[in-house]
């Protein structure tokens, strides 16, 4: 079986190829004049891997009203972002990430593009699933996957195949997450709250064979499901 890291990065390598047409052609960046100067359009008009880290951090962050063309410089940029996000670069917050693919509708891109980005999905789940502690934490990369797919179920069922250390470290320290700073009777992934992840994650969590959680989540757990 291939590494998972090198899984990874093959993945990585074969977006940017995807993205290459297009990033190729020519593209005039505009938006919000208040909070970006000539020279960071003109940073944003060039390749994106020449872009500023900061500036392709911002526009990570940025909603689509600080864009003209808030689509098209979401997408000429996704191969920079998606590398900042899986390496757990501070610039790139992951939940904003999935929420601004899914408002940059990334699911009518083309072919190429859709299935290449799909692959890093896979190719990260797999990685961080055995890499513990890593680059990013299994929480974070299920909500940026699981939003982006639209669905928690084939990710929550490798989780659940994957008998590393890595995943059963990372299992305990997200349902603390869950359970603790968060609201898990209303569980909601993505900026803002756009895929509801109780539903799906509930069940899961308690259909998992014994002594995969501890007694006092299970229990938590248990009394949502009840209540």
């Amino acid at each position: 079986m291939t590494d998972p890291h090198q899984r990874l990065q093959d993945a990585l390598d074969a977006l940017d190829a995807a993205f290459a047409p297009f990033i190729a052609q020519p593209f005039t960046p505009g938006g919000c004049t208040y909070c970006y100067t000539e020279e960071d359009f003109a940073a944003l008009a060039g390749h994106p891997d020449q872009a500023p880290e900061r500036l392709v951090g911002l526009v990570a962050f940025e909603g689509p009203d600080h864009w003209d063309d808030f689509r098209g410089q979401y997408r000429r940029m996704t191969p920079r972002i998606v590398r900042l996000l899986v390496a757990g670069n501070h610039r790139v917050i992951p939940e904003m990430v999935a929420s601004r693919l899914v408002a940059a509708g990334w699911r009518d891109w083309p072919r190429r593009e859709r299935e290449a980005l799909e692959e890093v999905w896979h190719a990260w789940w797999w990685s961080v699933l055995h890499d513990y502690p890593g680059a990013a934490l299994a929480c974070e990369a299920l909500e940026v996957i699981s939003l982006c797919m639209g669905t928690l179920e084939p990710w929550l069922t490798v989780w659940a195949g994957t008998r590393t250390e890595a995943a059963d470290q990372f299992l305990s320290e997200a349902v603390d997450s869950w359970l603790f700073e968060w609201s898990f009777a209303d569980l909601e992934f993505g900026f803002h709250g756009e895929l509801k992840a109780t539903p799906q994650l509930l069940p899961w969590l308690l259909s998992l064979e014994e002594g995969r959680i501890g007694a006092a989540q299970l229990h938590e757990m248990e009394r949502i499901a009840c209540s």
